[in-house]
């Protein structure tokens, strides 16, 4: 039987869980993979879902946020133009999104 501080420390340690965490733990990390979720991975769409529910977002945070989701494998960018860039969610990050929302509605 695996203890409860192997299972941690092999979440700190392993390398991918280990990055995902640290992304998790930034600045509307959250925010960010439940908007994919939502299918607003367009800047418009997921300033406009903010501002509807009165939350705030950053172009230049979400724009950060998207790249290390995508460098993680949770999300696909795909080119607009030379400089936008619509993001779409990975099997891997719906996955991720769905325990999220599943643990913050157990609370």
């Amino acid at each position: 039987m695996v203890t409860l501080e192997e299972q941690v420390t092999k979440i700190l340690t392993t390398e991918e869980t280990a990055n995902i965490k640290k992304m998790i733990e930034k600045d509307h990390a959250i925010d960010c993979l439940f908007l994919l979720v939502l299918g607003r991975g367009k800047w418009k769409h997921a300033k406009e879902f903010m501002n509807e529910h009165g939350l705030t977002l950053s172009d230049g945070t979400y724009r950060s946020r998207m790249i290390e989701i995508t460098q993680l494998g949770l999300a696909k960018a795909i080119p607009i133009d030379p400089l936008k860039k619509r993001y779409e969610i990975t099997p891997k990050g719906k996955k991720i999104a769905t325990a999220l929302l599943e643990l913050l509605q157990n609370i």
